[in-house]
């Protein structure tokens, strides 16, 4: 699927009246890192699940654009053309950046948003540089792509081995785009500060032991106007992966 001359990969499942709620993943990865939880979200909702540009099976932008608003506007795009009502858009680490891009380019495309261990502005972010040493992932081998990565997860978490082999697919090149892409957007402007006046339900979860964003960050979105924070024990940066079950629990509130 096309927009502004990108190609999305997209994927869906669940009943096609179920409610729609639509997943977006963070940086290094790709719509297979919601797999996990698709088991507690599909009896329900109609679930899509969309590769950021150059991620998982979408192509590239010749220009690596990755500006906030321009995917978000894209994001949008994509979603009309699957004819899809307002969505509920969860987005998990830089994933909740681009959600937030969504709402302020379309609101009209978003019913609610949960962020999942999304930093509200670049002073939230506490992460220790990791030197990759060199321009391809393939020059690394799987304990050092896991090292590179271990902060992304609670001590002790063993880090899948289709996880690794997403992150070794995922160009080297994107990946810096990316990450140079949302400071700005988070500099200019805390999410919170761009959420409040678009009038949304949020829902907020961060790991306790979130080791890039600190989790006592997670207090900032509460100048959004009925924000919903809930931090749990036990987990990481990704919680969606690390206890599935449970993050589908707090977002549909069973």
């Amino acid at each position: 699927m096309t927009a502004e001359g990108v190609g999305f990969a997209v994927f869906e499942d669940g009943p096609r009246d179920g409610d729609p709620l639509l997943l977006i993943h963070g940086t290094a990865a790709s719509s297979r890192s919601w797999e996990p939880l698709l088991p507690f979200a599909t009896s329900a909702h109609r679930v899509i699940r969309i590769d950021l540009p150059g991620c998982g099976r979408s192509a590239m932008p010749e220009t690596l654009d990755y500006g906030v608003a321009t995917v978000g506007r894209q994001i949008g795009m994509v979603l009309d053309r699957l004819d899809v009502g307002p969505v509920t858009a969860v987005g998990h680490s830089s994933g909740g950046v681009f959600a937030t891009g969504l709402a302020e380019e379309c609101p009209g495309a978003v019913s609610a948003l949960a962020l999942i261990d999304t930093g509200p502005s670049m002073g939230s972010y506490i992460a220790e540089g990791v030197d990759l040493r060199g321009a391809s992932w393939a020059e690394l081998t799987d304990d050092q792509l896991r090292q590179a990565m271990r902060d992304g997860f609670h001590p002790g978490f063993a880090i899948p081995q289709d996880y690794v082999d997403q992150f070794r697919q995922l160009d080297f090149a994107v990946f810096g785009a990316v990450s140079i892409a949302i400071r700005p957007y988070l500099s200019d402007r805390a999410l919170p500060d761009r959420l409040a006046p678009l009038g949304k339900p949020l829902l907020v979860i961060f790991g306790e032991q979130d080791a890039r964003w600190n989790p006592a960050s997670a207090d900032d979105y509460r100048i959004v106007p009925d924000a919903r924070i809930e931090l749990l024990d036990g987990l990481g940066h990704s919680p969606n992966l690390e206890d599935p079950e449970r993050v589908a629990r707090t977002i549909f509130a069973v």
